[in-house]
């Protein structure tokens, strides 16, 4: 009960848009179960080389850096509701093409077309969450969006475990289901809400260009940071590509084992999240926070060097979600502080084609390592990675927001 009261208390002052921002997001990731399987999909399925599946899952990198630099365009141009409008409903017809073509060739083609097409979203959703969220609520209205992705990451991989055990075909069906549903609610909610705010939002587009027309691409400080980040989620996005790679050849876990341990990681992350970002606002610096948290996740894959049981396993995924805690949410908001009164759509574009291009490099870089010298080598490596980037954004954030 007392836990019941600490996250309602400190769910206090978030916007009924928020709050429907993160009910869309839960429902779009519950169906979101390819990727995770994308690669065990390519290699055991359809016999893809490791070598080929990560050229694979480099296409999706590549659509998701146009995609992310795309929606921050057309989030600046159009407002953030047209383009999460479309972005949902274009993406969800191709989750139910892409199983028709097995093949590398037409894989990667409809990969980095569906990744390019669903990555618009992803800044003009930032948008929305820093136009519905009171400034002082910034970091808990983006907690409450990466708990409703968790969460949804938490209930999509187990189902995907169970159903792609059955037919790899189910995943692409719920996915395009997910993705309808949502986009249906989402229309249905902010509709008349996306109207009523379009005189406003037209005049601080025009404010924001007489105040700041600076762009991102020439904040060169924003610009290190940015490129730091795209280190810290070459490592860290190996959750998607190299560990269930890893838990399937290693530690031979069935396809609902993989599904459950990475839905445990969403779980982690829901009940988790806003108790330990709410104490890091508290007591520490954004960039102390993000310190801890991104040695928190060198240390995850540092376990994984000790052996492959399935304990060893959970206190890794345990690690690792703890530090993701600790690092994502405030990294937008370092994001979100530098944007305000400049161009926000393109911040949050270049923020999101930062982490896009670890799922150009991850894939391959994870597969090229783990092929030609073992997963130990990939796991200490970063390891040492992580450990270097989080003293080097430890140094970059404190200068640019000195501030708690």
């Amino acid at each position: 009960m007392k836990l019941f009261n600490y996250y309602i208390n400190t769910f206090k002052g978030l916007s009924n848009e928020a709050w429907m921002l993160s009910i869309v997001m839960l429902i779009n990731r519950s169906g979101s179960m390819v990727l995770p399987f994308l690669g065990v999909y390519m290699t055991d399925h359809l016999k893809f080389s490791l070598e080929n599946a990560g050229i694979v899952l480099s296409f999706y990198g590549i659509g998701s850096v146009i995609g992310s630099w795309l929606g921050g365009f057309l989030t600046d141009k159009f407002g953030e509701y047209y383009i999460q409008t479309w972005s949902l409903f274009l993406s969800a017809p191709i989750f139910l093409i892409i199983p028709l073509f097995p093949n590398v060739e037409m894989m990667a083609v409809l990969i980095f077309l569906q990744s390019t097409i669903s990555d618009t979203f992803r800044p003009a959703n930032s948008v929305a969450i820093t136009k519905y969220a009171r400034p002082e609520n910034l970091t808990k209205a983006f907690s409450l969006n990466r708990m409703a992705i968790n969460l949804g990451f938490s209930i999509g991989p187990a189902l995907g475990g169970i159903l792609s055990g059955i037919s790899y075909n189910f995943l692409f069906v719920v996915n395009f289901t997910g993705a309808m549903i949502a986009g249906i609610i989402y229309v249905i909610f902010f509709r008349k809400r996306n109207k009523i705010f379009r005189e406003r939002k037209k005049a601080e587009r025009n404010q924001i260009v007489k105040i700041a027309g600076k762009s991102p691409y020439k904040d060169y400080p924003f610009l290190l940071y940015s490129v730091l980040c795209t280190v810290f989620a070459i490592c860290f996005f190996q959750f998607f590509n190299t560990i269930p790679l890893f838990y399937k050849d290693v530690a031979k876990l069935s396809q609902s084992t993989i599904g459950f341990i990475l839905g445990y990681s969403g779980f982690i992350i829901v009940l988790m999240e806003m108790p330990l970002v709410s104490i890091a606002e508290r007591t520490l610096k954004i960039s102390q926070t993000l310190f801890v948290g991104i040695i928190l996740c060198g240390l995850a894959y540092l376990a994984l060097v000790f052996g492959s049981s399935i304990s060893l396993l959970v206190f890794s995924m345990t690690v690792l979600s703890v530090g993701e805690i600790l690092a994502l949410p405030f990294m937008s908001t370092v994001t979100a502080k530098r944007s305000e009164g400049k161009n926000k759509g393109a911040y949050m574009g270049l923020n999101g084609i930062a982490f896009s291009l670890s799922f150009i490099v991850t894939p391959y870089l994870g597969t090229y390592v783990v092929s030609h010298f073992g997963f130990d080598s990939l796991w200490i490596g970063s390891f040492a990675v992580l450990a270097l980037s989080a003293v080097l954004i430890y140094i970059v954030v404190k200068k640019m927001i000195p501030m708690r």
